[in-house]
């Protein structure tokens, strides 16, 4: 009996769609409308799932759209599931979970897991409203568990994320795009690093457990940090370490892994 292959999709930024075996098509971060570097959100053919890991413009992106359009369940944090409500998608759309809440949304099991950052958004009305962060660990196939950060910062328990769910291959950030910040960051003094910096996302990697990582938070691959990630890396083998494989995604390009038989 032939692997089952699940295809993986960057489309830049955090933005990943996963297609299993089964045919499904995942969507995790959908940020394409406003994208520079991506396909956009009407020229997905089809949408089954979508997964938002938080509120921010760069990962919820383009959720409501999508979802209005095809009628794709997402799945979400309260905050984003208050905000998709009041945008005028029904409640049966939409599933709301957090940390440790497992749930099974059309067809897929997607296991919500522990994220160190923020989740803030403007409700319809003008007020505020804040949420908890995820990262996802999604079940795309039998021996293929893929690891979602969701703009994670490093942190210990990646390694009991790891120990408990075993994720197979995943994503990590490790960089800031400039070409968003350039447009959208108007505050005081400017961002140094992504919510993890090249080392940290290395070491974050390998607590998880990965088999294949890849970098992430990016447009163009070909930056400084995406290197200093992989030295690290190399670095961490020529010590004996267990290394994740990395792999450097264009946006746009795909790559294929294959789980158990």
């Amino acid at each position: 009996m032939s692997k089952q292959a699940t295809r993986i999709r960057f489309h830049g930024i955090a933005n990943y769609e996963i297609i299993p075996s089964r045919g499904q098509h995942i969507l995790v971060d959908p940020f394409f409308d406003h994208n520079p570097a991506s396909i956009k959100s009407d020229q997905l053919e089809r949408v089954d799932l979508i997964c938002v890991t938080h509120a921010a413009f760069d990962h919820m992106g383009d959720a409501e759209a999508i979802a209005k359009r095809t009628g794709a369940p997402v799945i979400c944090g309260g905050d984003v599931k208050d905000y998709l409500r009041a945008k005028g998608l029904p409640e049966g759309q939409l599933r709301s979970t957090v940390w440790g809440v497992a749930v099974e949304v059309a067809g897929v099991k997607v296991q919500p897991v522990e994220s160190h950052h923020w989740s803030q958004i403007k409700m319809p009305d003008g007020t505020r409203a804040s949420g908890v962060p995820m990262g996802f660990v999604i079940y795309a196939d039998p021996g293929v568990r893929f690891y979602h950060y969701g703009d994670s910062a490093i942190f210990s328990d990646l390694k009991l994320i790891g120990e408990l769910y075993e994720p197979t291959v995943g994503c990590v950030g490790i960089t800031q795009p400039v070409e968003i910040d350039e447009v959208y960051d108007h505050e005081a003094g400017r961002v140094l690093t992504g919510e993890m910096s090249p080392r940290e996302g290395a070491l974050a990697a390998e607590w998880l457990g990965l088999d294949v990582v890849f970098p992430c938070h990016y447009l163009n691959p070909d930056c400084d940090d995406v290197r200093e990630f992989n030295e690290h890396l190399e670095k961490a083998r020529a010590r004996g370490g267990k290394s994740p494989q990395s792999v450097v995604l264009k946006p746009g390009e795909e790559y294929v892994v294959y789980g158990e038989a």
